[in-house]
């Protein structure tokens, strides 16, 4: 990600607090590993927003990603030094797309009284096809909406958050590719001329539970003992999943010619990574039954506490790798910070937690500041 100029509104606080903020949190390729916490409120037992923010602080997370812009949150957060990733909700981006003074009108209510503590803004979170074609003139729109209140750019980037469906021939991850271009061209074009990240919802889980046979417990959860798939393009060696994953996007990335932004230098192979991808969510979980499709040797459920404890502790240590065509420490965002006992779909979706409802770990041993 690049710095922006330093100008900023005076409606949005002072000259030097922004910029410091810019300086401090737009230096990526960050210096360290930087892990957040998305948090969900699809759940009738879950904390306030304020114990919510309160508990993040107590365990050193210094991200949070809301999926809408809740008042309660957003006040909560207020000089917290939590940071957020705050998401323009899906049935808002046609709207956006379309009626220019609609995006003014929601950044002011909801970006402008607290923008010390925003430094992204998703347009969208896999949408739906029906409206992919209003995501890049949302982006557009919002982006256009941070600038009539001054240089608000300066820290907050605009994005959207896509899944891996898509991509397109992820194996090996050098033949990645987008599948739709006339949805993804438009985005890509956005991030290089904004110097956005793009964010990538990506779970190894469902990837093992889909390929059975193909892709190995060890290798989705970071265990593996040593590589699994060597790239026959470029000779890269993956242990895990998640890289493949990862660097099938960067791959894709490439592809549409979105050179490096971000000002990292070059790994080994003298191959620098591209348009920066962030991983806006991640996660393994505990319970569900695995949609019913696969069961390990043993015949137990991969959606288990054991293997959702070893999935999060080790994504956190590997954030502090980055990827093959991406090493470095990055930004990654685990999902959720609570099971949401009201989450529609597969009965996994509400099992995705690494607290319990009372503030508690589920998961011993995590530790967000390594």
């Amino acid at each position: 990600m690049v710095t922006g100029n330093s100008k900023v509104s005076k409606a949005n606080g002072t000259l030097s607090l922004l910029l410091l903020l810019a300086l401090l949190l737009f230096s990526l390729v960050p210096t360290e590993a930087q892990i957040g916490v998305t948090y969900g409120q699809s759940g009738d037992n879950l904390p306030s927003p304020q114990q919510v923010v309160n508990l993040y602080r107590s365990n050193g997370i210094r991200w949070m990603r809301i999926y809408y812009p809740d008042p309660a949150t957003l006040q909560a957060i207020r000089n917290s030094g939590v940071t957020l990733l705050l998401d323009v909700p899906n049935d808002q981006i046609q709207n956006f797309a379309q009626n220019p003074s609609a995006a003014v009108q929601w950044v002011k209510q909801n970006v402008v009284p607290y923008a010390e503590c925003i430094s992204f803004l998703a347009v969208g979170n896999e949408v739906t096809q029906n409206i992919k074609q209003y995501v890049g003139p949302a982006m557009t729109n919002t982006l256009n909406a941070l600038n009539s209140f001054g240089s608000l750019t300066s820290h907050i980037k605009v994005t959207t958050a896509i899944g891996m469906s898509e991509l397109t021939n992820t194996y090996p991850p050098s033949n990645g590719q987008f599948a739709d271009l006339p949805f993804m061209d438009p985005i890509v074009n956005f991030l290089k001329q904004n110097g956005s990240p793009l964010m990538l919802n990506v779970y190894p889980y469902f990837t093992y539970i889909d390929n059975k046979g193909t892709v190995s417990l060890d290798y989705a959860l970071f265990t593996s003992p040593g590589t699994v798939v060597t790239d026959p393009n470029n000779g890269l060696h993956y242990q895990n999943i998640y890289d493949a994953l990862v660097d099938s996007v960067y791959a894709a990335l490439a592809k549409r010619d979105a050179p490096n932004n971000q000002g990292g230098p070059p790994n080994n192979s003298g191959r620098g990574p591209h348009t920066q991808v962030i991983t806006s969510e991640t996660g393994w979980p505990s319970a569900g039954g695995d949609h019913g499709l696969v069961r390990n040797a043993g015949g137990d459920s991969a959606a288990s506490v054991s293997n959702a404890g070893t999935y999060y502790r080790n994504m956190i240590s590997h954030a502090k790798v980055g990827t093959p065509l991406n090493p470095g420490p990055s930004l990654v965002f685990l999902f959720s910070a609570f099971d949401e006992n009201k989450k529609l779909g597969d009965a996994t979706e509400q099992h995705f937690g690494i607290f319990n409802t009372n503030g508690t770990p589920k998961y011993p041993g995590l530790n967000f500041n390594s």
